[in-house]
């Protein structure tokens, strides 16, 4: 097993919550996380109709069996649990009681709102990060392959292919995860909506466009990228326009937190065809955004991240506030450096005056930098937590 960075941040959370609650994407691995790294727990799964049972029928008892230390995985299977667990820990005072775990989150985290609050933290483990491939030997020099492989465990434990992983792992997703919290009659035309989000990775979300390309209403596509959020398929970049007088886009963009599954749907099939495909700076820019959200949420290091679009087209990829200060990134694929890739720092930077922190470029190579161009230069494989934290 591929150890993940997050299990320091759970130990460490175990001693101030009774309640931890690990969500993610399905097939993020936590599972595998849970049975392999806390063995102290006993371990129940709710998906298991006996599971279940037991625990409906006679939870007096089964609290009185297993007093504590336990694993509820696919917690939100059983939603009288929640309830239950809040008088449980109430009365107890003790932390570190419980671990919860579900592949469907949008009904998990609901089911925590409602009876957990306060009491439970929540982490996000998502697909492998570099620092996690990295340790095991399993992060490529070669960008491309990394981009089209994504971070799935299950690719490198298994030794599966892009096709062999990804086409199941959507057939799972609609046909299982996705009718239990919304009741989508037509499944081929969900899918449909998930390609046409792809097609708009790195975009300005643009409801109007969606919902016509895939021929739903607008409250649809809304409520689907709901979904599609929720499960950690997508999240949204929020565009950054506080306290300046600036004709500003306002609209988020779209991205994927897996660019393995984003070439799926894309149908990129080799490092080859990404190599020439038009969207491969889009692509490599939705890997490198990511992979920062990826760091955070595995180090359990809170931060919001934005980017910031004149309505002219002027732009910075990604911002982060810090101390006070905004450190802006351009991100770019190529692997040759040129004063040309930095005009948008220079240029962009000027709006944030005194709050201006760092000039950051991100770009296609492996070859350390360091400054250039008065720019702080990074190769794509950098450790982003000490970057960007």
């Amino acid at each position: 097993m591929i150890k993940r960075t997050i299990y320091k941040s759970v130990r460490e959370l175990l001693d101030k919550f009774p309640v931890v609650s690990i969500t993610g994407p399905r097939q993020s691995g936590k599972t595998t996380f849970l049975k392999e790294e806390f063995k102290d727990f006993t371990y129940f799964n709710l998906e298991s109709k006996e599971n279940r049972e037991f625990l409906e029928s006679d939870p007096k008892r089964f609290f009185e069996n297993y007093p504590g230390k336990i694993i509820f995985d696919e917690a939100q299977k059983l939603p009288e649990l929640f309830s239950m667990l809040q008088v449980i820990v109430d009365d107890s005072g003790l932390m570190g009681q419980y671990i919860l775990s579900g592949s469907q989150n949008f009904l998990l985290l609901h089911e925590i709102g409602q009876s957990l609050a306060g009491r439970v933290a929540i982490l996000k483990l998502l697909p492998l990060d570099y620092a996690e491939l990295r340790s095991a030997g399993n992060l490529p020099d070669n960008v491309d392959e990394v981009m089209l492989k994504g971070g799935y465990p299950a690719i490198y434990s298994r030794n599966l292919t892009q096709n062999q992983f990804y086409s199941n792992y959507l057939q799972t997703y609609v046909t299982r995860d996705v009718p239990d919290v919304l009741q989508i009659k037509d499944i081929k035309q969900f899918r449909t909506f998930i390609q046409m989000c792809a097609n708009r990775a790195g975009q300005i979300i643009n409801l109007s466009s969606l919902a016509n390309d895939v021929g739903i209403s607008q409250p649809t596509a809304k409520s689907w990228l709901a979904l599609l959020e929720s499960s950690y398929l997508i999240f949204q970049l929020q565009p950054y326009f506080n306290n300046f007088n600036k004709v500003l886009m306002k609209s988020p963009k779209l991205y994927f937190y897996d660019t393995g599954l984003l070439c799926y749907l894309l149908n990129i099939k080799s490092a080859e065809s990404l190599q020439e495909h038009k969207l491969r700076g889009s692509i490599f820019e939705n890997m490198t955004i990511s992979e920062i959200q990826k760091t955070h949420y595995h180090n359990f290091i809170p931060q919001e991240f934005y980017f910031w679009r004149e309505h002219n087209g002027n732009e910075v990829d990604l911002l982060i506030s810090k101390d006070g200060k905004l450190d802006i990134f351009e991100i770019k694929s190529s692997t040759t450096l040129q004063k040309s890739m930095t005009d948008n720092l220079f240029k962009m930077g000027e709006w944030f005056g005194d709050q201006l922190g760092t000039r950051n470029l991100i770009y296609g190579d492996i070859q350390k930098i360091g400054t250039r161009f008065n720019c702080n230069v990074y190769p794509w494989n950098s450790d982003f937590v000490d970057i960007s934290t």
